[in-house]
């Protein structure tokens, strides 16, 4: 695996990485690749395929019906 070096990185930036990469529980080297992994290793969405798909969700779910007392039941799941 390849090394690098950041040089001058700003203090503000470098302290923004080391909170994050405490409550990530990670390494400051951890976080940084992460963080460069979500940078350059993101995909390219079409948002015409994307609207297509939530078009088509849309179609499915027309007789899908949420009513208050359905929303306050889940709300309330779980609790004492």
């Amino acid at each position: 695996m390849a090394t690098l070096t950041i040089k001058n990185l700003p203090n503000q930036l470098y302290e923004r990485l080391r909170a994050q990469a405490r409550r990530h529980r990670r390494s400051i080297d951890s976080e940084a690749i992460v963080c460069l992994e979500q940078v350059l290793v993101s995909r390219r969405t079409d948002p015409e395929a994307d609207l297509e798909k939530i078009r088509r969700l849309r179609q499915e779910m027309v007789d899908v019906y949420v009513t208050d007392s359905d929303l306050q039941a889940a709300k309330n799941e779980g609790r004492p």
